[in-house]
């Protein structure tokens, strides 16, 4: 195909702004599908977790084909936890679709999206989605928009961006909100129009880039990238550079273009497409295919710094290998290890321990996603609290800070300047809304960040909204007292019973039911007081007439609270670890035993 019958695009955008609803609808409108083919909604998001949480955190992509062009189109996470992903796809694109919300407008993780493609020279269409809500407001938002390009740094190309109204989810658009068509026919003639095509070497020695990374059953490692010169055929032998300086030769088995959701094998592909390879392993983020009388590797693919770490190691409860298929040191390490290979923002080391490996990544978001993943897999293992990385510079010990975005009622607002007030946050703005609902903007500590949004929706009963991002690093804040909790811990193994938790539900919120396994030192509650206290949850009644027997019964229990991996991250403490199995998930001290809890609490003194 000709280069110029190219485009390369990536679709950006805050979460939850309609990426991936865009991509279904352009998928449908340019006939990819059978026409009484069933198809399910963000069909982009394939992944379970993708599903279950609304939100894209893979970069996939497709293609569809508009007047003889084809357009390559990437659908990338609109979190900045996952901003890896944004920030390499940036590397095989040419131009971008920047989504922004009727209503919303740019919000702050539209600012993370959108500076990725600014800094490497992309243009931009913008798209002002969700064109038929009610209480839109397209010309504030085209206005806050260019804001934020001039506020990056946009070049005055870049500032002239188009911009296209649309609905993604009844799939109409036009260039004037007043008057769309039924149809996505004025967003593809922009992309045509507007976007460039690839600006690589048809004719050069062969050279592309490993940018994505994907696995197959039957056909092993799948590499993704764009071809930036010459072409690669089935079969050719080529040179490939690791990002560490070494080089090997291998042989390419398959290459594949995409068509919609699938892809194709061909026998040749040339410059300017996005392609996949088969056959070749061991094949890292950024490394280089090139051709082997022109070993010339490509820049290597940048990301930012990771913000936060935690460690990970085997599962050592007292019932510990019931759940898991994969239970060994050896197994989690090999997991890790490939996790970090395909996601160029996360990290991983070998800890002091054999079975202990610290992992480092953009937030506990990012961290958690990971978690929930490997426990699906059948990996069983237990982690740690989330710790910030620190940095030193000139001397001076500095920290992440991040600038954090609440919407919340009136009512709450004092709750919010509280929670925030103590955790070393530096007010910047506060806004009310037309909504009646206020606005805050922050500068905070990612330290304070830490458990803070779960005390967020429980202050403000569940109303507030919030989303953060990466501000840079300030100097080190101090220490931040967040007044928590103790936790309830289990002081001995066996059966939780109505009657135990019963009288123990007097000191503070439970976290498990009656009948649940429980071990010396795991935790079952949270104290009402700030210092921890062990409790028995495995009390019976004494039985001494038939009466008393049927009593426990009829004992009224308070709902235990629900939490997700997510949730339990968020509540660990220094001292605490999370035990994760494929089945199930259990908050515990790291020292079970009470007198080895206090021998270590006086050791700390």
């Amino acid at each position: 195909m000709n280069v110029e019958q190219i485009r390369n695009i990536a679709i950006i955008a805050h979460v939850d702004h309609g990426k991936t609803t865009l991509v279904d609808a352009m998928l449908k409108q340019s006939h990819i599908f059978r026409q009484n083919q069933q198809v399910e909604d963000r069909v982009m998001d394939s992944n379970e977790l993708e599903r279950e949480r609304g939100i894209t955190i893979l970069a996939k992509n497709t293609a569809i084909e508009y007047k003889g062009i084809k357009i390559n189109i990437v659908d990338t996470p609109g979190h900045a936890d996952f901003g890896g992903e944004v920030e390499r796809v940036m590397n095989m694109v040419d131009g971008v679709l920047l989504l922004v919300d009727s209503v919303e407008g740019p919000m702050p993780q539209t600012k993370f999206v959108l500076r990725q493609a600014i800094e490497r020279g992309h243009k931009a269409i913008v798209v002002v989605n969700k064109i038929d809500r009610d209480n839109r407001r397209p010309e504030e938002v085209i206005n806050e928009t260019f804001d934020l390009f001039v506020d990056l740094g946009a070049t005055d190309e870049q500032c002239e961006f188009p911009v296209v109204y649309a609905s993604a989810l009844s799939g109409i658009s036009g260039m004037d909100y007043e008057n769309l068509t039924d149809t996505l026919e004025p967003l593809f003639e922009e992309i045509i129009n507007e976007l460039p095509s690839p600006a690589v070497d048809v004719d050069g020695p062969t050279q592309m880039q490993a940018t994505l990374l994907g696995f197959d059953e039957y056909k092993g490692q799948i590499v993704i990238g764009r071809l930036e010169r010459g072409s690669i055929r089935k079969g050719q032998q080529l040179t490939l550079l690791a990002a560490d300086g070494t080089s090997r030769s291998v042989k390419v088995g398959q290459v594949y273009i995409h068509k919609g959701l699938a892809r194709v094998e061909v026998e040749e592909a040339t410059a300017g497409d996005i392609i996949a390879l088969t056959g070749i392993d061991n094949v890292g983020i950024g490394d280089t295919f090139a051709d082997p009388e022109h070993p010339e590797a490509l820049p290597p693919i940048t990301v930012e710094e990771p913000t936060l770490r935690m460690t990970i190691g085997i599962n050592t409860s007292p019932f510990a290998g019931q759940d898991g298929t994969f239970v060994t040191s050896r197994k989690l390490r090999e997991r890790l290890y490939r996790e970090a290979e395909a996601d160029v923002a996360l990290r991983v080391e070998d800890a002091d321990s054999s079975d202990q490996f610290t992992v480092s990544g953009r937030g506990e978001l990012h961290l958690g996603i990971l978690i929930e993943n490997m426990r699906r897999e059948g990996y069983e293992f237990q982690v740690s609290k989330p710790e910030v990385i620190l940095k030193e510079i000139d001397g001076r010990k500095m920290e992440p800070m991040e600038v954090v975005d609440i919407e919340v009622s009136s009512d709450y607002q004092g709750a919010v300047v509280e929670l925030l007030g103590i955790r070393k946050g530096q007010l910047q703005d506060m806004v009310v809304l037309d909504s009646g609902n206020i606005q805050f903007k922050y500068l905070a500590p990612s330290r304070g960040l830490l458990g803070f949004r779960q005390q967020l929706l429980t202050a403000t009963r569940g109303e507030a909204q919030m989303h953060s991002l990466l501000a840079g690093y300030e100097p080190y804040a101090g220490v931040i007292q967040t007044n928590d909790f103790g936790s309830l811990i289990a002081w001995e193994t066996g059966t939780a019973t109505t009657y135990a938790l019963h009288a123990t539900q007097e000191r503070g919120q439970m976290f498990i039911v009656p009948g649940t396994e429980v071990y010396e030192g795991m935790i079952v509650g949270q104290h009402i007081r700030d210092t921890d206290l062990e409790v028995n949850v495995c009390k019976k009644k004494h039985l001494t007439s038939i009466r008393s027997a049927t009593k426990e019964e009829t004992l009224k229990l308070d709902a235990p609270r629900q939490m997700t991996i997510d949730d339990a991250i968020e509540y660990l403490k220094e001292d605490e670890l999370l035990e994760v199995t494929p089945k199930t998930f259990r908050l515990r001290k790291k020292f079970l035993n009470k007198n080895e809890r206090a021998r270590n609490n006086r050791q700390k003194r």
